[in-house]
């Protein structure tokens, strides 16, 4: 007795059920020709149902996929793309003219109109901001550490900082004192900021990276002045910060009690912000470049769980490419900072101090050294504060 694939079964079941039926039905003088066609019958049902089955099958996912590309092709055929970028306090000139110019460089090469918001604010406080739901598809921070937290949220991807040259920074500055015209107070170096009756405005080191690199640029003076010996280390770092009458949130709010609100005899400020205070009033005030300073490299970085998401990652990432261009890098020079191209760099050498003596943050064994030693809870700056008040 033959057996074949069940309409119903597995292959290579039994078909004596099925068999039965059809003598039963047929009469026990069924003829074998006849069971045959009737099994093969059966067979071709099976079959068809099968192939029905795959082709339908094979329809919805070519349906799905087509969807899918068609979504992907309506991004990239979009008439405009939109991008955000978190930043820092002083960098809102930098970029309301840099995003002018990248906006003409993406439409040239790709067609697309490009929107870019900015967020601005104290660079501890935006990386916070991002890691708890501010959308970003880029960051352009303060400093690394920062850029660390987001990724410590899961947003950006390890190996960031070799993602674009020079440890993705595009652009350095460092820190300088601006004083009010004529330096009524004498001051030219830091141990002049730890002298009775003088008022320092300097943002909180907790929410500013700015706030961050004064600190440092301060503590490398005072450990180059007393030879490494920490306890007069932090015992000068404790006078300056008794001397501090402010404690903004950022490096623009410090600027503007230290400016516009005219407290203080000295700001410890970012270099682009202190030319830009020149800038806007000549007349008012000075800058004073003290004997250490410090090699701030503001950092930028692609937030990468974001752009996935919003298909963003083609413009975010020659967003931030481009500010390595020669058009971009002077563009940072004519805002105050120092462009990482070294000849574009000379061509500012009437305008910055290219012979200052910096320290860099690899002195302090890198960032992650430097914040949980100075900045994180129950760190050596609050051991400091805390005295100072």
């Amino acid at each position: 007795m033959e057996q074949s694939e069940g309409l119903f079964c597995e292959a290579g079941e039994s078909q004596l059920p099925f068999r039965a039926m059809l003598i039963t039905f047929f009469g026990q003088n069924t003829n074998n020709i006849i069971l045959k066609e009737v099994i093969n019958m059966k067979k071709n049902i099976k079959e068809y149902i099968y192939k029905s089955f795959i082709a339908a099958a094979a329809v919805t996912v070519g349906i799905t996929g087509l969807a899918g590309c068609s979504q992907n092709s309506a991004e990239a055929k979009s008439d405009s793309i939109s991008l955000t970028n978190v930043s820092y306090d002083p960098t809102r000139e930098l970029y309301e003219a840099y995003n002018k110019i990248f906006a003409e460089h993406w439409k040239e090469k790709t067609g697309q109109d490009v929107e870019i918001t900015q967020s601005h604010g104290g660079s501890g406080k935006q990386a916070l901001e991002v890691a708890n739901g501010l959308e970003a598809d880029v960051v352009t921070l303060a400093l690394e550490y920062d850029v660390n937290a987001v990724r410590d949220a899961g947003l950006i991807e390890d190996g960031w900082v070799s993602e674009f040259p020079n440890d993705s920074s595009p652009y350095t500055s460092t820190i300088v004192f601006l004083v009010r015209k004529g330096n009524p107070k004498d001051i030219h170096d830091w141990d002049d900021l730890v002298k009775d009756g003088i008022g320092v405005i300097t943002p909180n080191p907790k929410t500013s990276g700015g706030a961050r690199w004064n600190y440092l640029a301060a503590w490398a003076y005072a450990d180059k002045l007393y030879g490494g010996d920490e306890a007069q280390v932090k015992d000068f770092i404790k006078k300056l910060y008794q001397n501090v009458l402010v404690l903004d949130s950022g490096a623009r709010g410090a600027t503007t009690t230290f400016v516009e609100n005219g407290q203080g005899d000295v700001l410890l400020a970012w270099e682009n912000e202190a030319y830009l205070s020149i800038k806007d009033y000549p007349d008012g005030y000075e800058i004073i470049t003290p004997s250490v300073s410090i090699l701030a490299q503001p950092s930028v970085a692609i937030v990468d769980k974001v752009v996935d998401s919003r298909g963003t990652r083609d413009a975010a990432t020659e967003y931030l490419s481009y500010l390595y261009s020669d058009e971009a890098q002077k563009i940072a020079g004519d805002n105050y900072y120092r462009p990482s191209n070294e000849a574009i760099l000379k061509e500012y050498a009437d305008t910055f101090d290219l012979n200052i003596n910096l320290v860099n943050i690899s002195d302090f064994g890198g960032w992650d050294a430097a914040q949980k030693t100075h900045f994180a809870d129950g760190g050596v700056f609050d051991e400091i504060y805390e005295k100072a008040e």
